[in-house]
């Protein structure tokens, strides 16, 4: 790595005692290139996630000495960790690509929390790597703060996901669309292995790695299944379930991930890789956050069949470990595949009650979730109409807030009148039901023009204020908070220009 010479007052002895193990970097010289993070001019701290970094023994006072920023920029050395960049291959907007892998990242080491998790320390802009395909693997800081926030917005919401522990600056130009200043991310996960992780050794016909990584899942990800009959067949199970629940998850907020490559599904089902990502702001079904996907392939109403598709590339990756007979394991993967549907349509099912606060299960439930998102097309903000339902008295059943945002205000009165019946037949408490409901529509999003305002006091005035009051923020989004009321309030008009691109 490049080392710089620093005198003793900038040693963070909480980062020096971090007790590396670096499991991946066992692996064979075929999962990774070995590289050093290329350091980044004029870097400084532009934000550090206190709460995450509690979880490692780091404190905002560690993270305010003159070395923190040494350590996750490429300027120094971090004792004990071994950084590489991961190979991985994937099926990107449906077509295979046989070689991607950390272009503008790498894993710097893995370490143990304080309840003894093991965690991928990873740096996302550290410079380039073999897998760079002659870019200059850096970040730039408008999609670094973009991450950093949606990254803890999401785990807020209870979703699956990536967190990143600090957010660092710079004075580095950087080349997208336009020159921008450069930026690094410190994240973290319990794994970064990727459906094509498993894709890149099954396509080129390395089925030997390929096992190596299969074990290597077993051991490290799911050693609770280990002992199965058939491991790597109730590997496949729990992707498919925790892939389908991260999937319903997204559509009950409203949340586009916008490239849903293989190569950005996670095998721990953790929300991974945020580019062109959005939370809808009026409700569309159609609705598209990246403004590269001209076909719409990756809309909010094509996320859950995208999973599927990733899955079944997922399963032919897996074919050799299943069985010998390939088509055998063609045979039992497709029956697994199958159980897809009814894993998302459960998931979905239990948010869809939730939402609307019922307790007891009808028949036709989903068919008055699906009218209902009828009458919000293209009219009413996603977000705000269920936090203000649940703030609906029975005594008043056409009374909503946003009752004058619908066109066809006769036809969302019947609505409400059927919503009122359904919740009297369960008997519902008023007081309950909003708590409840509450707890499941938040309050706060990260709307892009939140992220948007950020991005430019960043820029424009190298004021980073911004980013720690949204990340305060969107920890809590499911709570009122004082002063808070700006946050809670529908995009205002000039956010219909921000565009979002795979460079995002």
């Amino acid at each position: 790595m490049h080392s710089i010479l620093k005198s003793d007052h900038s040693r963070i002895a909480s980062l020096e005692s971090l007790a590396f193990e670096n499991r991946y970097a066992k692996l064979p010289a075929p999962f990774f290139h070995g590289v050093s993070p290329t350091p980044l001019m004029g870097a400084h701290l532009a934000s550090f996630n206190a709460e995450l970094g509690a979880l490692f023994g780091l404190t905002i006072e560690d993270a305010s000495q003159p070395g923190f920023v040494d350590y996750f920029s490429g300027a120094r050395d971090m004792p004990g960790a071994e950084p590489l960049a991961m190979v991985y291959a994937g099926h990107q907007f449906g077509h295979f690509v046989p070689q991607l892998g950390d272009g503008r990242a790498m894993l710097l080491g893995q370490v143990r929390d304080d309840l003894g998790v093991l965690w991928d320390m990873h740096l996302k802009g550290s410079g380039p790597t073999r897998f760079s395909r002659g870019s200059d693997g850096r970040a730039v800081l408008r999609s670094s703060i973009r991450e950093y926030l949606c990254s803890e917005a999401m785990f807020g919401l209870g979703i699956p996901t990536t967190r990143a522990l600090c957010l660092i600056a710079s004075s580095e130009s950087v080349m997208r669309e336009h020159v921008e200043p450069g930026a690094m991310l410190v994240r973290m996960a319990q794994s970064h292995i990727r459906f094509g992780s498993l894709e890149y050794f099954y396509h080129r016909g390395d089925h030997d790695n390929l096992r190596k990584l299969g074990e290597y899942l077993l051991d490290e990800e799911f050693a609770h299944l280990r002992d199965e009959d058939a491991p790597y067949l109730a590997l496949f199970d729990e992707v498919i379930r925790r892939t389908a629940t991260l999937v319903a998850q997204w559509q009950g907020v409203g949340f586009c991930h916008g490239v849903m490559n293989s190569d950005n599904m996670s095998m721990l089902g953790l929300t991974l890789d945020y580019g062109p990502f959005a939370f809808m702001d009026t409700f569309e079904h159609d609705y598209v956050c990246n403004h590269s996907d001209h076909q719409g392939r990756y809309s909010y109403r094509r996320q859950p069949e995208m999973a599927h598709f990733n899955l079944a590339c997922l399963a032919t990756a897996l074919l050799p470990l299943i069985h010998d007979d390939k088509e055998v394991a063609i045979s039992l993967v497709r029956e697994r595949l199958a159980n897809y549907w009814d894993c998302f349509n459960d998931a979905h099912l239990g948010i869809v009650r939730a939402k609307l606060g019922f307790l007891q299960q009808e028949n036709d439930d989903l068919e008055l979730w699906d009218e209902l998102l009828l009458l919000m097309e293209g009219e009413v903000d996603f977000t705000l109409f269920f936090r203000h339902l649940g703030a609906l008295s029975l005594s008043s059943p056409t009374h909503h807030p946003l009752r004058s945002e619908f066109i066809d205000q006769s036809r969302f009165d019947l609505w409400m009148y059927e919503y009122h019946q359904r919740l009297q037949r369960e008997r519902s408490c008023d007081e309950t039901r909003h708590q409840s409901m509450d707890a499941v529509n938040p309050q706060y999003i990260l709307r892009n023009y939140m992220a948007e305002a950020a991005i430019r006091q960043a820029e424009d005035d190298g004021d980073y204020s911004e980013i720690d009051r949204l990340l305060s923020l969107l920890r809590s989004p499911f709570s009122e908070q004082p002063d808070a009321e700006q946050y809670a309030k529908p995009a205002p008009v000039w956010a219909q220009s921000i565009k979002l691109s795979c460079s995002s």
